[in-house]
């Protein structure tokens, strides 16, 4: 994240206004799902107000809000192994439904968690806000260790650390093998370079498929991309709302330039990503390739109409110099402590363990299909060498998304990061409409986010 705030504190009225609204609009990318629909049975009786059993009533409990799927168990394992601290979980809603929620205890004062789980590119939008407590004094340096230094930094700012991550998306490539073999494609591309020359061969082959799908929607899809490219949006100063903002910078405008070459060539797609049509895109040979997060796995082998006959394997994401690697994230999530917990010291204490052992992340990686961020498990043997069935028996933690993830250097989002992407998709849109060149694509979004801004109170260089 590296949002520095260590200097002024003040934020303006406009902004903290727009960001109540901002914020609200973000889209879910990790985890998913409704935790209570894919819960376990623990037995006994929910706690008022909790949807798990609170199994030592006088000890001292602890709210959280999360929507992690296969969560309960997990919540009852922390709860069974602690005998001061309980977890009194309940599901406020999945991304934008728990954000409005939590705004709107912002701005009353009251009624917020303990802790609350939280995509990694919105904390900026409530740490300007103050709706989050710094973990440093409560022990976060006890647990810095379990990270990669990339994934640590995406969660703190400066000395200061304001949640402990869970799940992430470090990025590979997905592919159809038999579509591949039979255009003659031996092996993966392993750069964007030559992924252009094996998608002009897949479509040399007869082949009707497209080589894969650049969603003008992509949103966290496409900044990823761009950072791949040495794209540095936002570069904050000492105070929060001080900020350099270069969005039409020569990494951003390489890879647009790259994708709509493809594009206008006819060898990928422009479909809206996460709408029907595109899921069974994914799965029914449309597609050959889709370029995913280290959960994608799990959701594209959860989608209906799948082809029966594919042979789908894992590589690493193509790189722009194969000598030179750049790794890059997409989505992951997090548990920050509120500025309302009623006991800071104890809320820290969950947001340190409650993924904080093996057997949890188990049941996160096997029911929950998460991405562990947690070192001890993700560098363990047990998830090294999990063999996936969908994907032919390959080891893809190995193959692919554990160097992803430690090559991971971190990215720093802004506080007005929902209005960007949505300027970029209406940028991208007209792109592909042919109302203007990629190039000039990045420079109105340029210009439109520093104006917005800069009218919400930001002083941007």
């Amino acid at each position: 994240m590296h949002l520095r705030t260590r200097g002024s504190r003040a934020v303006r009225p406009a902004v903290a206004a727009w960001i109540g609204l901002g914020a609200l609009t973000l889209a879910a990318c990790s985890g998913g799902g409704d935790p209570a629909a894919d819960s376990t049975e623990s037995g006994g009786e929910a706690a008022a107000g909790c949807t798990n059993t609170v199994v030592k009533p006088d000890a001292e409990q602890v709210t959280v809000w999360a929507w992690y799927p296969a969560f309960e168990p997990v919540v009852d394992l922390f709860n069974n192994s602690h005998d001061d601290i309980q977890i009194c979980w309940s599901n406020a809603g999945q991304g934008n439904d728990e954000y409005t929620k939590f705004s709107t205890t912002i701005e009353a004062k009251s009624g917020a968690p303990d802790v609350i789980m939280l995509e990694t590119e919105v904390l900026p939008s409530f740490i300007i806000r103050d709706a989050l407590a710094d973990l440093s004094p409560y022990g976060a340096a006890d647990v810095e260790a379990n990270y990669a230094p990339g994934v640590w930094a995406d969660h703190s700012s400066g000395d200061s650390v304001y949640a402990i991550p869970v799940d992430g998306g470090p990025m590979g490539m997905l592919y159809r093998q038999d579509m591949f073999e039979a255009a003659g494609i031996m092996e993966p591309p392993a750069t964007w370079e030559q992924f252009a020359i094996d998608a002009q061969k897949l479509r040399d082959s007869g082949s009707t498929a497209l080589m894969t799908d650049f969603p003008t929607n992509g949103r966290a899809f496409n900044q990823a991309l761009f950072a791949q490219a040495g794209s540095v949006p936002y570069v904050f100063g000492d105070s929060p709302t001080d900020v350099t903002i270069e969005l039409n910078d020569d990494g951003t405008k390489k890879v647009l330039n790259y994708w709509f070459d493809l594009i206008d060539k006819g060898l990928v797609g422009t479909d809206d990503a996460f709408t029907t049509d595109y899921n069974t895109k994914l799965v029914d040979g449309s597609y050959a390739v889709y370029l995913a997060a280290a959960w994608g796995p799990g959701y594209l082998s959860g989608l209906a109409g799948a082809d029966e006959s594919a042979v789908w394997r894992a590589a690493p994401l193509p790189q722009w110099d194969a000598a030179d690697p750049v790794q890059v994230n997409w989505g992951g999530s997090a548990f920050a402590v509120t500025s309302q917990a009623k006991n800071p010291e104890a809320a820290a204490v969950v947001a340190k363990e409650i993924f904080g052992t093996e057997e949890a992340w188990k049941i996160g990686i096997e029911q929950g299909a998460l991405y562990p961020l947690w070192l001890p498990i993700a560098e363990s043997d047990y998830f090294k060498g999990l063999e996936y069935p969908f994907f032919g028996g390959q080891k893809i933690n190995e193959d692919v998304f554990l160097a992803a993830a430690a090559g991971y250097e971190g990215f720093t989002f802004s506080p007005f990061q929902n209005f960007a992407y949505d300027q970029l998709t209406e940028e991208q849109f007209a792109a592909v409409q042919g109302e203007k060149s990629p190039d000039q694509a990045a420079d109105d979004l340029q210009d439109q986010v520093v104006e917005y801004a800069t009218s919400e109170g930001f002083t941007v260089d």
